[in-house]
């Protein structure tokens, strides 16, 4: 297991490498990058030609501007004529666009092997202390969505295979059925107008995470807080994570419990729960680990992206879209680096799991 591990570890480093390419590259080549994004904030502002660029990114020189005389018709940049071409020399320079760009991917690799994002361009921030900030409002809500998916929907799977095309599994098929159907973003909206003050109830609050008041609480009243300000954003979340994994499980039993060895052990004389449970069990949640990973990421950095704007969550869902629309290169890429890390990680902990709960299970083999 350990040599595995350890050829998994070194496999990451081309796969965060080609993920990185392939997304660098791309994005270089889509307009509207942050020069121009700084072009179109300073569209008729008059500015005089002795403008330089100082402070933190994207800030000028207080009563400096290019000359309305000056024409920049030759420039790459959309929306940069009658601005001085050595202003624009500036902001490149500013934002780093004065290298090639295999020179520029290189630089932020190498910076990026020590957990060096640099600044926000837009922002005047380290991007690290960014991501720390909104990090602990998206693994709250990725932690207890996904726990509560998983508390909820194996037993749930369990009951519907033990007790297939019954009434109960009939009903709450359709209740599942429905539930995935409608968007979890649709849902909120929905929850926000029954019990958030909109049309009806307001019994839960809009916004944040905590309330202001939240620091002069005591440790209960801090918890109740807390949990007062997720129960929308993961009910919102969790109404559509119920569907997969309920009939992922209901299906493995199903698949398992027809098996000859289910039989076998029926025919011994072994009790219905120790069938289902010391030997069922085992096999049929293979595939329910190993779509652990995948959950988590997918409701930690792509569900939760709706929820906490509607909610008005300050995470890291939220901090990407703006980085993407304002064109916050720092703040995209180093976002990108570690959810693409914290990826590979969580597989290679899912194959792990895998061998631990199934020794028949050998990667190493396999891989030989």
């Amino acid at each position: 297991m350990i040599a595995y591990a350890i050829r998994r570890i070194l496999l990451m480093v081309p796969t965060l490498l080609a993920i990185m390419v392939v997304n660098f590259f791309i994005v270089q080549a889509a307009p509207g990058g942050p020069v121009e994004q700084m072009i179109s904030k300073l569209a008729g502002n008059e500015v005089s030609a002795t403008q330089r660029v100082t402070g933190g990114a994207g800030e000028l020189a207080p009563g400096a501007a290019p000359s309305a005389a000056d024409s920049s018709g030759g420039s790459r940049y959309r929306g940069s004529r009658g601005l001085d071409p050595a202003f624009i020399k500036e902001l490149e320079k500013q934002y780093g666009f004065d290298k090639p760009p295999f020179e520029r991917f290189l630089l932020m690799m190498k910076n990026y092997l020590t957990f060096d994002f640099g600044n926000s361009f837009f922002r005047d921030r380290r991007v690290v202390d960014l991501i720390l900030d909104k990090l602990p409002v998206s693994i709250s809500i990725g932690l207890w969505t996904t726990l509560i998916v998983y508390l909820v929907s194996i037993p749930l799977g369990i009951r519907k295979a033990v007790r297939d095309g019954s009434r109960f599994d009939v009903w709450t098929s359709g209740v599942i059925i429905v539930g995935n159907a409608v968007p979890g973003f649709l849902f909120a909206v929905l929850l926000i107008v029954l019990f958030a003050g909109g049309s009806y109830l307001s019994i839960f609050p809009l916004r944040g995470l905590t309330s202001d008041n939240w620091a002069s609480l005591d440790w209960p009243h801090r918890a109740l807080d807390y949990f007062w300000h997720m129960a929308l954003p993961i009910a919102a979340l969790i109404i559509g994570g119920f569907a997969t994994l309920t009939m992922l499980t209901k299906n493995s039993f199903l698949d398992e419990i027809n098996k000859q060895y289910v039989l076998t052990a029926r025919a011994k004389g072994l009790t219905e729960r120790r069938v289902l449970y010391g030997h069922v069990f085992r096999n049929a949640m293979l595939l329910v680990v190993a779509g652990f990973p995948a959950a988590f990421i997918g409701i930690l950095f792509t569900g939760s992206l709706l929820i906490e704007v509607i909610f008005s969550l300050d995470g890291l869902g939220l901090l990407g879209f703006e980085a993407a629309i304002n064109r916050d290169y720092p703040i995209m890429f180093g976002t990108l680096y570690v959810f693409t890390l914290i990826g590979l990680v969580l597989k290679l902990v899912s194959d792990l799991t895998y061998m631990m709960i199934d020794p028949r299970i050998d990667f190493e083999r396999r891989a030989a």
